[in-house]
Parts: C-alpha cells; structure tokens; sequence
C-alpha cells in the first residue's frame, strides 16, 4: 500500500488511498443528507425540478471546492468566505422565495460542514449535527411552519357575498378551487358585471401541484383555469 501511495505522475502523486478514503465518506454522508432534504423534504411540497437541481448541484459544487481547498491549508477561514459569497447570490432572471432561499443557504452548509471538518470533529458528532438538520427542516415543514395562503379572486356569483350566505360562499370556493379554504375577504363590488373581488385564504397543505412535476398550481376559478407558480407564503 505504501509503494502504491509513492508513486508519482510528472511530480504529482498518483493515489493517496487515506484521502481518498475520506473524501468518499465525507461525499456519501453529504449527498444522502442532501438527497434527503431535498428530494424527501423539499421536493414533495414544493415540486419543482430547476431548484431541486440546483440544489443538489450547488451542493456538489461546493463540497468538492471546499474539501479540495480544505486539503490544502487554506482551511475554514476561506471556507467561510466562499460560504458567504454563495449565499448572497441572487437569479437576475426569477424571483427566489425566501423558503428557497433558506434551503439554498442550507445545501451550501451541509457541503461546508461535511467537507472542511477536521480531526477534532468525531464521526457521531458530524452525523449528529446533519441528523439534526434534516430532522429541524422535516420538524418546521411538517408541522410547524405551515403558512396560511391568500389570493386574490374575481368572483361572479354576487349573491353568495352577503354576509348570511357566507358558509356557501366558502363551500363554492372550495369546490371550484380545489382548496381548503377556510377565510375570505370580500374587496370591490361591481353591480354592472355582477363581480367581486374575492381574497381567500387556506392552507398551504392544500394546494395541488401540476402533475407534470414542473412546481406549478393548477386550479379553477369561475370558467377559467388558471395556472400559477407555487411561491410560498406569497400573495398574488
């Protein structure tokens, strides 16, 4: 094993089997803790293919930059430094919600954590400090973070907007939406178009994704269907 660690390619050594031990550890524990969160936790809700790819590839990206740079005694200070570039970025071409924001921020501190940690950090505590991770963004998605969503409507049957037929008005809403909506809020009259404009509020729960698996809301509101990105805690 020795003899295979000293050979060398025009000055360069050909294997070195300790490091490499370590980098498909350090790689397998990174990609299953970002598998889970992304595709497990954040993909199911959110369902949208172009952030979980970019995800998984910013994930990637920065585990090896940082392992590599880590390698070579630059060390956590400049680690630090490429974790704070990356986690101002921001997509000229789309507007990024802040939750996926947030689980931008985390795929770059997952590579970050499990790529630059040094021998004074024992394995338990690193699969430790991942297991805590994945089960904080399960814990808040799940059952705790859970945002109301509102939208705005116009509605064409006028009738039901009078306050004694609230509880039809919410049972219409629900059918010809497909969402659990628990509150509205009654905007501008027009008695010339018989129209309302309508703010409903439900759950973010409720919401039904496209099931094309591109992260967009399909929905019937009067005759028209509309399609919508799902940005979450947004209003329209």
């Amino acid at each position: 094993m020795e003899a295979i660690n000293d050979l060398t390619v025009m000055g360069v050594r050909l294997i070195n089997t300790g490091s490499l031990m370590e980098l498909l550890l350090r790689f397998v524990l990174d990609v299953a803790v970002i598998y889970v969160l992304a595709r497990k936790i954040y993909y199911p809700r959110q369902r949208n293919k172009d952030n979980l790819f970019t995800l998984f590839l910013f994930n990637v990206i920065i585990f090896f930059v940082c392992f590599l740079l880590n390698s070579v005694t630059i060390g956590m200070g400049f680690a630090f430094g490429l974790f704070a570039l990356f986690s101002l970025l921001r997509y000229r071409t789309t507007t990024v919600s802040t939750r996926e924001m947030t689980y931008l921020l985390l795929s770059i501190s997952i590579a970050i954590i499990n790529a630059v940690s040094n021998q004074n950090i024992s394995l338990v505590t690193l699969l430790f400090i991942n297991g805590a991770l994945i089960f904080f963004t399960w814990f808040l998605e799940s059952v705790w973070a859970r945002t109301e969503q509102r939208k705005s409507i116009v509605y064409e049957k006028i009738d039901l907007v009078k306050p004694e037929n609230h509880h039809l008005l919410i049972d219409d809403l629900r059918r010809r939406t497909g969402l659990d909506v628990h509150r509205v809020e009654i905007g501008r009259l027009n008695f010339l178009r018989d129209t309302a404009n309508v703010k409903i509020f439900f759950t973010e729960s409720s919401i039904q994704t496209d099931p094309r698996g591109n992260g967009r809301v399909v929905h019937t509101v009067g005759e028209d269907a509309l399609v919508e990105d799902a940005a979450v805690g947004e209003a329209s």
